[in-house]
Parts: C-alpha cells; sequence; structure tokens
C-alpha cells in the first residue's frame, strides 16, 4: 500500500490538533464557573460543592469583601476570569449593576422563584437568601408589649438602654436606606439622632458582641441580623436574648439579601445562568438559607426548623434596589446624625 508523504501525514496531524485545541476550551469553559464571593469561605463552599455533585460543574471562587470584589472586577474588564458575583447586601450588587459590571438576565424560573422586591427591575442580580434585620431583647428588662417599631428606638423612654452596631457596617447603612425611603430624610435624621441620643454604650462592631451585651444586662435592646442570634442560641438554647418582629403594623421587618449576578464579561454566562436557577429552587434554597440560619427567597422552600420557632413576621415589601440606590443619602445622614 502507498504511504502518504511525510509531509502530508504532517499537516494532517496538525489539523487535527488544531481541530481538538479549538474544542478543549470550549468543554473546560462549559465544565466550570469562576464565582466572586463575599459570603464567608465556609458558608459558601458546601453550596458549591453541592453543584459539583449534582451537575459535574466545576466552581472556583474567590472571596473578599464586596467592595474590593467591585473594585477588581471593574480593574479587570474584558480580562476578568469571573462570571458570577456574589454579596450579602443588595446595595453592593446594585453599585456592580450600576457600573456595568452585571448583565441583564431573563428567566421565566428566577422570575418565578425570587419575588419582585427580592432582584433587580432589570434582571442583573437576584436574592438568594433574605436577612431579616430586627429588634432584639433581654426579657428580664424588657417587656415585649413595649416594643413595636424601629422608630420607637428614639424614644426618651429607651435613653441609655439601647444598643447598636456601628454605621460602617453596610447592615445599618440599607436599614437606613429603607427608612429614608419610607419616611423621608428629614424624619429618618430624627430618629437616627434619637438613637444615638439613647445609647447606653460605645456601638459594637458585629452583631455577636452586641447580642452579648443585651443578654449580660449592658443594655435592653439593639437591632440585628437574626441569624447572629439564631448562631449563638443554635450552640445555647439558653441564651438570655429574645427577638421582637420590628413594625408589623407600619410597613413590615426590614430585610436584606444575600444574592448574585451574572458577570457582564463572562464568558460562559449561559451556564451561570443555571447556576443562579439552581440557586432559586428546591434543596439548594434549603441548603444555601440554612447554612446560616437565614430565609429562603422562594417563598415555596421550608425553612430551617430553628428559624421557624421565632415565628412568622410581615416583611417590607418595597424592592431591596432602594438601599443601593439611597445608601449614599444614609451613610451622609448617619454622619450629621453623629451616628458613627
Amino acid at each position: 500500500m502507498k504511504r502518504p508523504p511525510l509531509h502530508r501525514l504532517l499537516v494532517g496531524l496538525a489539523i487535527a490538533a488544531a481541530a481538538v485545541a479549538s474544542v478543549v476550551p470550549a468543554v473546560a469553559m462549559a465544565e466550570s464557573l469562576v464565582v466572586y464571593s463575599a459570603r464567608n469561605e465556609q458558608l459558601i463552599k458546601p453550596v458549591f460543592d453541592l453543584y459539583t455533585k449534582e451537575t459535574g460543574v466545576d466552581v472556583k471562587f474567590t472571596t473578599a469583601d464586596a467592595a474590593v470584589l467591585v473594585t477588581r472586577l471593574a480593574a479587570e474588564g474584558r480580562n476578568s476570569p469571573a462570571d458570577i458575583l456574589m454579596t450579602v447586601d443588595a446595595g453592593e450588587l446594585w453599585n456592580a449593576a450600576e457600573r456595568g459590571l452585571l448583565k441583564p438576565v431573563r428567566s421565566p424560573v428566577l422570575e418565578r422563584n425570587v419575588p419582585k422586591h427580592l432582584r433587580d427591575p432589570h434582571g442583573r442580580w437576584f436574592g438568594f437568601s433574605q436577612r431579616a434585620r430586627t429588634i432584639a431583647y433581654n426579657p428580664r428588662k424588657v417587656d415585649p408589649k413595649s416594643l413595636s417599631t424601629y422608630e420607637a428606638l428614639a424614644d426618651p423612654a429607651w435613653k441609655g438602654r439601647l444598643c447598636l452596631r456601628t454605621s460602617k457596617k453596610v447592615y445599618n447603612q440599607s436599614l437606613v436606606a429603607m427608612m429614608i425611603k419610607t419616611l423621608g430624610e428629614a424624619q429618618a435624621e430624627r430618629v437616627v439622632r434619637g438613637w444615638v441620643a439613647n445609647l447606653a454604650t460605645d456601638v459594637f462592631a458585629n452583631d455577636t458582641a452586641l447580642l452579648e451585651a443585651i443578654a449580660a444586662g449592658q443594655c435592653d435592646v439593639g437591632i440585628v441580623n437574626t441569624y447572629y442570634f439564631g448562631r449563638i442560641v443554635r450552640e445555647r438554647p439558653d441564651f438570655n436574648a429574645r427577638l421582637f418582629w420590628a413594625n408589623q403594623g407600619s410597613g413590615g421587618v426590614h430585610v436584606n439579601i444575600s444574592g448574585a449576578g451574572v458577570v457582564a464579561t463572562s464568558r460562559n454566562s449561559a451556564a451561570a445562568q443555571r447556576f443562579l436557577e439552581w440557586l432559586s429552587e428546591g434543596k439548594a434554597q434549603e441548603f444555601f438559607a440554612a447554612s446560616n440560619l437565614e430565609y429562603p427567597t422562594n417563598p415555596r422552600v421550608a425553612k430551617d426548623p430553628l428559624v421557624v420557632s421565632w415565628g412568622p413576621f410581615q416583611p417590607s415589601v418595597i424592592n431591596v434596589v432602594e438601599a443601593g440606590r439611597l445608601q449614599a443619602a444614609a451613610v451622609k445622614l448617619m454622619d450629621r446624625a453623629g451616628y458613627r
């Protein structure tokens, strides 16, 4: 049998190798995702691992403060390897979206599973767990019948009895931003000034320390994210603090989200969208929320039993986009009011 000339054989091999090389990156890209996450690694890695186990898609991730990740995305531009940005506050997602760093997603699955007030109106980001921020109190010193709203904590009756976390934390910035939306800026500032006048001690660096101060009698009431309370009582059921659902007759409990969006420069946006859709459903919702004792955003998904034990509440249904839109105004307001 006549053999082909050597140069023809080499050319054929080169063409075949080029064809394989052109396919391999596409396959690799389809089987992996890169997530920039502001959630703590110990909370989010089990979720990524579960997705990999169910789908075979490898999830690589980088964790850092949300502001750092947003700055990094902007600096990397089209060279960014990221497919998804995940944060623990709607304000940070709003900021990223306004800077053009997230792309709109049209998904009937996400629109069905994530209520309107917990997602961007333009589909650039979606909430996957709710974070309720409400009133905590010492049951030995406070009759819960004396509690009502966030605004009422500015009344002179609470002078020397209130504890707050620092205004530098985005959770309080978002709360005040939503108060600006509901009350107007002037009234919101009067409330914050009243809070400052009622402080029992300096502001706290985190909600855990604030809750410990309430339990110890250093102050009687405070405002916290419920999952910090959950982390403590899961280990110490007799912990000397309770939750009170604020504003049940006037707008509802303030809620924020942990959420995510598809990065505008993602080379794998279809796979990124599938991951977001997975996060909005069934087992993923239960796992995502229960890992940090938060509330699922999908109303058809069961809550963790410990979370259920705190009782039902009416949340605010103002779109959390306002937490971002009014965040700068909230920061300025708190500074004027002396809330540090």
